[in-house]
């Protein structure tokens, strides 16, 4: 039985290119599975906006309420004035309709009696005696009596028509602005909810509190809370030995601030110095105590950036001030 050539059957194997092909792309789609096992090919992460990005987000919106709160004002301001100039047409409206109700009712009165009754024997005898001339006369007479009556009721209905329309352009005004005040109140409200949004959306180690600059980085939940509290009190007065919640002293706020977030320390700057870890000023963070001169007189809480919230002085309220106006004496971390 004749054998086919070594040469001939290898020949006969490489001249499969369809084969050749399947082989590769097979080999190329378990390649790149295993790079997207690997994590290699992944789809790059979206990265989350930083506190700057969110902050000029925040401005943008602040743009758009701050006209909006300003036209509301106006509106509503508006709206006080011309309320109070409907009010007053309707007390002047009032005593009107009262007045043209009881002329209408002595003129109806007048026509019903005679209606009734007819004419008074007085009146019935001088119609009957006196001659054609002497009738016409007291006709004439009569008719003016009724004449008077028309227009002191036509006086009274034209003055009250006049109030009637001033108080109708008002109404329609107040109606017209109300509709106004109510969309921009919607508008404010949207808006809030919109920077509401943004402020949340802040990364979870950021403080943000009005009457300090914004901190990032903060991760204990403790010094949150404490720069949280000390910055509430900016503006609120010193008082030597007060520790708050109104006023108080170096000290005093910064027990306050700590206290608030379950943190005790006592209302004197050397046990405090002594009550909390010692922290290089390399390795500072916001929240941590910064105290001043050799004697350990001053202390504040430390916001970072070179940075405090602090109760100065009597005459300064709680503020936000450089540590960099006083000698650093060190830095202690509570709890």
């Amino acid at each position: 039985m004749a054998t086919m050539p070594p040469h001939r059957h290898d020949l006969k194997t490489s001249a499969r290119p369809g084969g050749l092909r399947r082989g590769v792309h097979r080999l190329l789609v378990l390649v790149a599975a295993a790079a997207v096992g690997a994590g290699l090919l992944a789809a790059p992460a979206h990265a989350d906006p930083t506190v700057d990005e969110i902050e000029a987000q925040i401005d943008k919106k602040w743009e758009q309420l701050e006209p909006t709160i300003e036209q509301y004002n106006k509106v509503r301001a508006q709206l006080k004035v011309n309320r109070q100039k409907s009010a007053s047409l309707q007390k002047k409206i009032e005593p009107l309709a009262l007045q043209s109700e009881l002329a209408l009712n002595r003129v109806g009165d007048l026509a019903s009696r005679y209606y009734i009754s007819g004419p008074s024997h007085d009146i019935g005898s001088l119609l009957v005696s006196v001659k054609p001339d002497t009738l016409t006369e007291q006709l004439t007479v009569l008719d003016r009596l009724a004449a008077q009556e028309r227009k002191e009721v036509e006086g009274v209905l034209a003055v009250r028509a006049k109030y009637d329309g001033e108080k109708q352009k008002l109404d329609a005004l107040i109606t017209t602005q109300t509709t106004q005040q109510n969309e921009l109140a919607a508008k404010k409200k949207q808006i809030d909810a919109e920077i509401k949004q943004l402020e949340a959306s802040m990364p979870k180690t950021t403080v943000k509190t009005a009457g300090c600059p914004t901190i990032n980085g903060v991760t204990s939940s403790a010094a949150q809370k404490a720069i949280k509290t000390a910055c509430q009190q900016v503006g609120d007065p010193y008082v030597w030995g007060a520790t708050g919640p109104n006023s108080f002293d170096c000290s005093g706020l910064t027990q306050y601030a700590y206290k608030s977030a379950g943190i005790s320390l006592t209302h004197h700057t050397g046990d405090q110095w002594n009550e909390g870890k010692a922290v290089a000023r390399a390795d500072a963070r916001p929240g941590d105590l910064v105290f001043f001169f050799s004697g350990l007189t001053h202390v504040g809480l430390y916001l970072g950036n070179n940075q405090m919230v602090h109760a100065p002085r009597a005459g300064k309220p709680v503020q936000v001030s450089s540590i960099n106006t006083m000698p650093v004496a060190g830095f202690r971390r509570p709890g």
